[in-house]
């Protein structure tokens, strides 16, 4: 008899910044894992893109852009869903932004402009789709956070803010809604090899401290994530609530 504890069959996934880079790859995997999976991102030709090159895989994708910041644009996502029937039984929050300047030399405006991209968004997203969940009593939300959802680092304050809001919305979300059927988790990436971090990568010092600091001696990849994500998002999680799993080689557990 097969097991289908990690089998994610018959359900529906939407993935927030999915378009390309880490959420691409756990849109990947778990519409590998069974999952009918929408792709999110705020540029429509890319989002669309992305959809298309996953359904000529085989897998089952299609795409929703949206602007998970913009709380009128999030509640007419869900309600376009709603129109077409599409119950979203599984909501990864991963859409984000960096940026990378000392704390002194920032406007409020950047300030504002990371928080909500990478907090708000997770909250309004969150909110709609819990909103959904809650008469039908299951649902798993993964809030994706950072190494910094724990840990501070020099010249991305906005950032480390957002990811650290993330782990204790996670909890909160978790001590809301876990009596009603839905399992809220978070993973939390390290170092990983992406399009934003490519300037870092470039940097020989910064890849130098990566490889160092990491004991794995190496950056991640994104595809590393989709084990976590693919728990979080099975039947296999479902006595697992407020968590955040380090998907960091490491780095996180020594000093």
């Amino acid at each position: 008899m097969p097991n289908t504890l990690f089998s994610l069959e018959g359900r529906t996934a939407l993935v927030t910044g999915s378009s390309r880079g880490l959420g691409r790859a756990i849109a990947k995997g778990l519409a590998e894992a069974g999952a009918s999976v929408i792709l999110n991102g705020i540029d429509k030709p890319r989002c669309e893109s992305a959809a298309l090159e996953m359904a000529e895989e085989g897998l089952a994708a299609r795409a929703l852009p949206f602007d998970v910041a913009d709380e009128a644009s999030v509640v007419s996502a869900f309600r376009q869903m709603d129109g077409q029937s599409i119950e979203v039984d599984i909501l990864v929050n991963n859409a984000g932004i960096q940026l990378r300047k000392p704390i002194v030399e920032l406007s409020a405006q950047e300030w504002q402009t990371v928080i909500d991209t990478n907090l708000t968004s997770a909250f309004l997203v969150g909110r709609e789709a819990a909103k959904r969940m809650l008469p039908r009593r299951r649902g798993k939300v993964v809030n994706i956070g950072s190494l910094m959802s724990g840990l501070g680092r020099a010249t991305v304050a906005p950032y480390t803010a957002a990811k650290g809001g993330i782990k204790l919305l996670t909890q909160a979300m978790a001590a809301e809604w876990a009596a009603e059927g839905i399992q809220v988790n978070a993973i939390g990436p390290g170092y990983m090899i992406t399009d934003m971090n490519q300037a870092l990568i470039d940097n020989p010092q910064f890849n130098d401290w990566v490889k160092t600091r990491a004991p794995a001696r190496r950056w991640g990849k994104p595809e590393e994530l989709v084990g976590a994500a693919v728990f979080l998002a099975s039947s296999a999680s479902d006595y697992v609530n407020g968590q955040i799993i380090y998907v960091d080689g490491g780095m996180s557990a020594v000093l």
